[in-house]
């Protein structure tokens, strides 16, 4: 498969990890997290974990993280790259969230004081019942019912990319640079302007494709097939649904012109449907 691209597709598996999930490039992930934690969060070091957590017994399931890391103070942080809806995806967020909860019981006496754990979703879709806002990014803690945080140790943080629409001319904080960044970067063939800073000078660096050993650039690109066989099938499916309404929509209209009395070729006209459509109509 050619790769036309100059830079990584940071969606695919590859160039995330690619990215944000080895230790060369671990800057890139600190800087990323800190536009998103609150200020008294600000990490400087982070060391990575094993992504893969096992529950406490054999019939506990497992879990598999895009990334896991912890800071020197304790602070646990999980990042995942969601590139599709999926079913009950906040379930599975709460659940993953547990494992690094859960881990920090030691054997023996303990008074159960805990170190917070943050969850970062990339996600390359909109959440349903957020369709009709245009929140990015989605800072969701335990509250009571007057909005007061009841636990501040708990964080779960969504970016909801498709809302990103800012162009390089509106980028202001770090926060949109980034986001734009993430979110162009397989288009882009030269580090924007606006992009200057030296954290985006390594991110860039990183990205190159043509710098790729030949075993990087076969993963990489069975993980742009993937990726992109996923994509289509997508595609495909979102295109079915809306023709199935359009298909809907144009019944109902032809039923209500029947209705009004009017003849079965006017009907068929202004509605794309055929004779047989309209004559099983009636």
């Amino acid at each position: 498969m050619a790769i036309t691209e100059k830079y990584l597709n940071p969606f695919t598996d590859f160039g995330f990890k690619k990215l944000f999930g080895n230790e060369p490039n671990k800057d890139l992930l600190i800087d990323f997290l800190n536009q998103l934690l609150p200020p008294h969060h600000q990490i400087q070091e982070l060391t990575y974990a094993r992504n893969e957590q096992v529950g406490r017994s054999e019939f506990d399931r497992r879990a598999i993280f895009d990334l896991f890391c912890t800071s020197p103070s304790g602070e646990r942080f999980i990042v995942e790259m969601q590139r599709a809806k999926q079913n009950y995806f906040k379930d599975r967020s709460v659940f993953y969230a547990t494992f690094p909860i859960q881990e920090q019981a030691p054997r023996g006496d303990w008074n159960y004081q805990l170190a917070p754990v943050y969850l970062v979703g990339i996600l390359d879709f909109v959440f349903a019942e957020d369709k009709d806002d245009t929140e990015v990014c989605h800072r969701v803690q335990l509250k009571d019912q007057i909005n007061r945080v009841f636990y501040e140790k708990l964080m779960l943080i969504y970016l909801e990319m498709p809302k990103f629409t800012k162009t390089e001319d509106e980028l202001e904080t770090p926060f949109d640079k980034w986001l734009y960044v993430l979110k162009h970067l397989p288009r882009l063939t030269e580090r924007p302007a606006k992009l200057q800073e030296r954290v985006f000078a390594r991110l860039f660096e990183a990205a190159e494709i043509a710098k790729f050993n030949r075993t990087e650039l076969e993963l990489y690109e069975d993980s742009v097939k993937v990726y992109r066989d996923l994509k289509n099938v997508l595609d495909t499916a979102a295109q079915e649904a809306r023709a199935d309404g359009e298909k809907k929509k144009a019944f109902e209209i032809a039923r209500n012109l029947l209705n009004a009395g009017l003849p079965s070729h006017f009907v068929a006209e202004n509605t794309g449907l055929s004779k047989q459509e309209i004559e099983a109509l009636r």
